[in-house]
């Protein structure tokens, strides 16, 4: 998305309200499957109590650090702007 100055149109606001809403569902999602492949097996299997300390304290640790990076990660993105749709290609008409 390139800005010149002044204040975004309303089209730019709406595309990285967006773009927000996004990164924020994709990384809940994305922790959420982490959180259930790891803690999963501490809550349905009958484990010892350090077993299920363990995943259950490294699934909310990995989930909360996979969360933070994924909606990073979208929005980095995001700022970069879109990829050309025939990279190598200088002139729109060639």
């Amino acid at each position: 998305m390139e800005h010149t100055g002044g204040r975004r149109t309303q089209s730019e606001r709406d595309a990285i309200t967006v773009e927000i809403g996004y990164a924020l569902a994709s990384a809940v999602f994305a922790a959420a499957v982490l959180f259930g492949v790891l803690a999963g097996p501490a809550l349905l299997f009958d484990l010892s109590a350090t077993v299920e300390k363990v995943l259950l304290l490294a699934g909310t640790w990995l989930a909360a650090a996979l969360f933070v990076l994924r909606v990073i990660s979208v929005l980095v993105r995001f700022r970069q702007g879109p990829q050309p749709s025939q990279p190598g290609r200088t002139r729109p008409d060639s």
